[in-house]
Formats: C-alpha cells, sequence, structure tokens
C-alpha cells in the first residue's frame, strides 16, 4: 500500500526492523501505563525483557512482518503469520488461516489509522494467498475497548481465552 496523500507506505519488514518494533513497543507499553492498563503488556518495556527481545526477533525471521512508514519512518507494525503463536492457549483453525501475531503502532503516530491501514494490508495478503480465514487475539480487558477496535476493522469474536490471568478474546474475519 502506499497512501501518498498521506505520506503512509507499507513495505514488508525483517529482522532490520527489529529496533523500530520494539521501540514501538516500548512506546506503547508507557501509553498504556499512563492510562492505568498496566495489565495488558506489563510495566516493563519490551527491550529490557530479553524473552521478549527474542519473540519480536522471531517474529520478524519465521512470519511474515509488515511496516507502515510516515514520510520514511517506521510508525506502526504487523505480523502476519499461519496461526496463533503455539505457545498461547488458542487452537489452530480447521481450515487454512493467517492470524495477526502483532500489530503496534508508535505513540507519536495515534489518530493517524496505520492500524486500520495495516488490518486491511492483512486482508489483502490472506485473499492473495488465496486464504479465507484471517483472525487475530487480543487483551479482553479494560471493558473490551479492543476487541471493539477489532470489530470496527471487520473482525467478529468467536472465542474467549485465559492465559493465566490474562483475559483474551479471538476474533475472525471472512476473506473473500
Amino acid at each position: 500500500m502506499d497512501d501518498t496523500t498521506r505520506g503512509v507506505l507499507i513495505r514488508g519488514g525483517g529482522p532490520a526492523d527489529a529496533p523500530a518494533v520494539l521501540a514501538m513497543l516500548d512506546s506503547a507499553v508507557v501509553w498504556m501505563n499512563d492510562h492505568g492498563n498496566t495489565e495488558q503488556w506489563g510495566t516493563t518495556p519490551f527491550s529490557d525483557q530479553p524473552a521478549r527481545v527474542e519473540q519480536v526477533d522471531r517474529y520478524l525471521t519465521e512470519n511474515l512482518p509488515f511496516i507502515a512508514e510516515v514520510d520514511g519512518t517506521p510508525a506502526a507494525a504487523l505480523v502476519l503469520g499461519s496461526g496463533p503463536d503455539p505457545r498461547v492457549p488458542i487452537a489452530p483453525a480447521e481450515e487454512p488461516e493467517r492470524y495477526v501475531r502483532l500489530l503496534v503502532s508508535d505513540r507519536r503516530f495515534a489518530g493517524q489509522k496505520l492500524g486500520s491501514a495495516l488490518l486491511a494490508h492483512a486482508v489483502e495478503e490472506t485473499r492473495r494467498a488465496g486464504v479465507r480465514l484471517l483472525r487475530v487475539d487480543c487483551w479482553a480487558g479494560s471493558g473490551g475497548e479492543l476487541v471493539a477496535y477489532y470489530e470496527r476493522n471487520g473482525f467478529t469474536p468467536t472465542e474467549t481465552f485465559l492465559a493465566g490471568t490474562w483475559p483474551g478474546q479471538v476474533l475472525a474475519q471472512r476473506v473473500d
């Protein structure tokens, strides 16, 4: 996607994008904490957690990462996989699927609808692969605000789950 009217370019990502993605995640943690949400991603920056750094590296090498750039600056990221992360308690679909493993934006670019643009790109990538199901899971706490965000972007809630005490929601979108 190249939206020159807004200066947005969506490009394929890779391992070299790890510092930018970690910075986005760190900014999201700070923003969530400032808004009273310390449960979704905790209070420690991702870049200070070796397991989280390894997870980001793995996501960027083993899946399909996409980076939204605003005027050449990495501003948001989406990682698309062929199913849920095997470390979460979510069963794979009974059909081929694409799965949003990560969606994050740098809070400096909030309000520019970069997440929505990346989700629309994920729909196109899913369609291009000849797959009809796109799923995502997200934090279901805080009154379901994140669930509502995905619903506004064409997803329908399917099943809930708990990862320890972390409440999650799986959502799906049919791609024709």
